[in-house]
């Protein structure tokens, strides 16, 4: 494949893009300082290096764009489009989408995201999600192959565009997997024992910072998988966690931030902390919903609340009684904790109208969004069994795809 240089005789290029990509093309450009036909002529470029395997993108409704392109550029383009099986439209949209991810503004500074897996009532799946979907981001796109349809859902509009060149040109991001339940059961799954008491730990640089000796990151295991190729990591449960909450009692100093004061110190070595919470409404919740707030430097969708329910009543109560702390704390320190959505979670329609009913009024809320509803199936339960990753173990069956699917849905908006 040739490569058109920049300069030179430039020719019409003639398409259609959507209004989402145009107009977000339009304000980076102007950040930028750059023109339009330069903007596209480098996503251009940069399409054609990528390669075919790029995520649709939904160009519906897609209107009249036009710009200039070197000479012999837009012959090149339309020949790549034809051997890659895709429209001018759908070539183009990519280009745009891959350049926006490429290009960011200045000054924007880079504010690690922090998903926190909550939900006060036990056995909703808490541990699965968090797990699954920290596997999901820190996988290689390049060995996703057989996703339905639904799963690979073309995205609607400029942000989910930007991820999906994201998920095309990156191998997966840096994730870290807090074990912060006292339980350990994410530990456990994934063949780990919790930190015994009195050794370093989550807890010890929570309470006492000063007196440890080593760096948190150090305390951190890379989980095994070649899908994950050493991106993904975990935080392991230690065993003096059921002893927090009294110690935030008596903590010196401002017991909501003891989470963020430690975990601050492993942000610029990965790019997504998910954190897999307590079933409780204790302060050690506190502090995990403090840490997952919206930071004055976050742009709104970055970092919040990943909630599983199930379909039931029950868990509908649950979620009200964390709405609650939710707004508690948000009051108490005037900041903002953003629910990035809901998974139904462990589905089975055939417990009948209860279960088809509940899950019916989840969707319903809208606001927060349904992320997913993962059906009930045997792989979860096989992978805890072997101690496995669920996205190694499995990582073509439903639930591992629903998985994916949650992750595309936290995008930034």
């Amino acid at each position: 494949m040739s490569s058109t240089p920049l300069g030179g005789e430039r020719e019409k290029l003639v398409s259609k893009l959507p209004a989402s990509l145009r107009q977000a093309l339009k304000i980076r450009a102007a950040q930028l300082q750059t023109d339009v036909q330069d903007a596209v002529t480098a996503g251009i470029q940069s399409w054609r290096a990528a390669g075919p395997d790029l995520p649709t993108i939904n160009t519906a409704g897609a209107e009249s764009f036009g710009t200039n392109l070197p000479e012999g550029l837009y012959d090149e383009f339309k020949t790549d489009c034809r051997e890659r099986g895709v429209s001018y439209i759908q070539g183009l949209a990519q280009a745009v989408a891959l350049w926006l991810t490429d290009s960011q503004p200045p000054g924007q500074p880079r504010v690690t995201r922090r998903i926190v897996v909550c939900n006060q009532k036990g056995g909703v799946g808490k541990t699965a999600v968090a797990g699954g979907v920290a596997q999901a981001l820190a996988e290689d796109p390049a060995s996703v192959t057989n996703a339905t349809d639904e799963d690979i859902a073309a995205p609607a509009d400029v942000e989910t565009a930007l991820e999906a060149a994201e998920r095309a040109t990156q191998a997966g991001l840096r994730v870290l997997l807090v074990d912060f339940d006292p339980q350990g059961h994410l530990s456990h799954q994934l063949g780990l024992k919790a930190i015994p008491a009195g050794q370093e730990s989550l807890i010890t640089h929570m309470l006492n910072r000063e007196q440890t000796k080593h760096e948190l990151i150090d305390l951190t295991v890379v989980v095994a998988g070649d899908r994950f190729g050493g991106r993904l990591r975990i935080l392991p449960a230690a065993f003096d966690a059921f002893l927090l909450d009294s110690g935030l009692t008596v903590f010196r100093g401002p017991r909501h931030a003891a989470l963020e004061r430690a975990l601050a110190t492993v942000e610029e070595h990965v790019d997504v902390i998910v954190i897999d919470s307590p079933p409780s409404l204790g302060l050690a919740m506190d502090t995990a919903l403090y840490y997952a707030r919206q930071r004055d430097d976050e742009k709104p969708g970055n970092s919040g609340l990943l909630v599983p329910v199930e379909a039931e009543d029950t868990s509908a109560q649950a979620y009200g009684m964390l709405i609650q702390q939710i707004d508690s704390l948000s009051r108490d320190f005037d900041i903002h904790i953003e629910q990035l959505g809901l998974v139904v979670n462990k589905f089975d329609s055939r417990r009948g109208y209860i279960a088809t009913s509940s899950r019916d009024k989840w969707i319903a809320l809208g606001n927060p969004p349904v992320l997913a509803v993962v059906v009930d199936l045997k792989e979860q339960r096989e992978a805890v069994r072997l101690q496995k990753p669920l996205l190694d173990y499995a990582p073509e069956s439903a639930q591992a795809h629903q998985m994916r699917k949650i992750a595309r849905g936290m995008r930034t908006s």
